[in-house]
């Protein structure tokens, strides 16, 4: 009789305990199970991120490849010997891009070919694409190795500032710039030398100009300074002795 009380109330003991366990370990189910799916759902977020980034960068590129392919296919250029690189985003003048020994005066040819190239660099980068990622055309001088460091960086910075005076003072320009062409050459040239850092196999390659073209990386224009605005001088003097 005690024995038949006794198992009874171990049988309701037992019974009583089941459904905590059982609940207990549902509710480790269900939280591995939200866990899991929190897991997934956020991979699936940062790789739909990776894959729209992706994307954007491959139409940026393509973009910028489109515009400068507009400037190599110019029809215009054909008789000037005109060099555009669309893969290192480069434009050269080939041996009329070429300065004498110690010689930053830009050659007549040199000047015809910059003021053919100019007015169609502007008027790409005047549309759609253009305005949307062209950043800055750095002019870039070069020298050969011989002398000192400073001094051919001094050399090479006054080979890229007759390039400007070129195309902004009319005793060197024939090009016939607008002042709001002229303004946007202020904006979006930038001058700058690299002494011989760029040789090429012989002395009389190295020392050239070339024109650089620097582009927006994704989403850097949103943050960018705001270009400042130039009035037009009544006359453009450079300040290089002829």
């Amino acid at each position: 009789m005690f024995g038949n009380r006794y198992r009874n109330k171990s049988r309701q003991k037992d019974e009583g305990e089941k459904p905590f366990w059982i609940s207990f370990a549902d509710l480790m189910t269900a939280l591995m199970t939200l866990f899991l799916v929190v897991m997934a759902v956020s991979l699936m977020i940062v790789t739909q991120k990776i894959n729209e980034a992706t994307h954007a960068e491959n139409e940026r590129k393509a973009d910028i490849l489109d515009i400068c392919q507009q400037i190599k296919t110019e029809s215009s250029l054909k008789n000037h010997i005109i060099e555009v690189d669309c893969q290192d985003n480069r434009i050269s003048f080939g041996e009329a891009g070429r300065f004498g020994h110690n010689d930053y005066r830009l050659n007549n040819v040199g000047i015809q070919a910059l003021n053919t190239l100019v007015p169609i660099v502007l008027n790409v980068a005047n549309g759609e694409k253009g305005q949307k990622w062209f950043k800055q055309i750095v002019i870039e001088g070069f020298t050969d190795t011989d002398g000192a460091y400073l001094y051919n960086l001094n050399l090479s910075l006054r080979r890229s500032e007759w390039v400007m005076c070129a195309l902004l003072d009319p005793k060197f320009s024939t090009a016939n710039l607008t002042d709001l062409q002229k303004n946007q050459v202020k904006q979006l040239f930038l001058a700058g030398g690299v002494a011989f850092n760029g040789a090429k196999d012989s002395k009389e390659a190295s020392r050239r100009v070339e024109l650089r073209l620097n582009f927006y990386g994704l989403k850097e224009k949103e943050t960018a300074e705001p270009q400042p605005h130039f009035d037009s001088a009544p006359l453009e003097t450079c300040q290089l002795v002829r």
